[in-house]
């Protein structure tokens, strides 16, 4: 069921003079919104809503709009308007296929290409990861809140930022940066959970380990065991939430 659009708590941040045309501005905007899920799937994006809220053009909103629609990240509905994308369970299945192929081989071609202090560096991110889980989350509670799922996700894309940078495949990164935006529409599903997120971290050593002794096999096989622990807890979500 649709949530009501922008009845959210969340403002719009002022368009800046900058070089960037201002429908790329809307659509960077709209984007990291939904990226960061302060726009959460299902939430309608009422036109009327977004021209006030940021101060442009019907026609610059529909652009945006459309631009977003052909990255998977907003759905249109014949007489109901705009929405945040809410992938089904078999686009669910099919995106973290596709992911654990890709990102298995990007893995193998770091491990051939990488040097040693891009290792070093990838490394590095994973203890930014555990350091971000020792200063936060109160014992107490049983969950880790939005603010902190997405600030470990940011973390998290530090990791595959010098993945694909030591790679070094601009076919790799592009086919990867086609399904990203989607793929992390599902990502905090699977991270919701306490036991979650210090289980990721462990998961990211091993890989870690493995590459840094050019084990291309193990590295690929541990990255793709991390995927499938995604997949299965992010299906059971939406399966308990269709």
């Amino acid at each position: 069921m649709l949530d009501n659009s922008l009845a959210e708590p969340w403002s719009f941040p002022p368009l800046g003079r900058t070089a960037a045309p201002v429908r790329e501005q809307v659509v960077a905007a709209l984007r990291q919104a939904i990226l960061d899920f302060q726009l959460k799937p299902g939430q309608r994006l009422v036109e009327r809503e977004l021209i006030e809220s940021m101060g442009v053009s019907r026609t610059t909103v529909r652009e945006a709009l459309s631009v977003l629609t052909s990255e998977g990240l907003v759905a249109v509905v014949p007489q109901r308007g705009a929405h945040v994308a809410a992938p089904s369970l078999d686009d669910a299945e099919d995106l973290y296929d596709v992911r654990a192929s890709l990102e298995s081989l990007v893995v193998r071609r770091f491990v051939e290409r990488a040097t040693d202090e891009q290792v070093a560096r990838l490394s590095s991110t994973v203890d930014g990861m555990a350091a971000l889980l020792e200063r936060e989350s109160p014992e107490d509670e049983d969950d880790y809140s939005a603010v902190e799922i997405r600030e470990f996700l940011a973390a998290k894309d530090v990791f595959y930022d010098v993945l694909v940078e030591g790679a070094q495949s601009a076919s790799l990164t592009q086919l990867l940066e086609s399904i990203q935006a989607r793929v992390r529409v599902l990502r905090v599903t699977s991270l919701a959970t306490r036991h979650r997120l210090p289980a990721v971290v462990t998961e990211m050593r091993e890989i870690v380990a493995a590459i840094a002794a050019r084990n291309s096999d193990r590295a690929a096989r541990l990255l793709t065991e991390h995927i499938e622990t995604a997949a299965r807890l992010a299906l059971r979500t939406l399966r308990d939430n269709a």
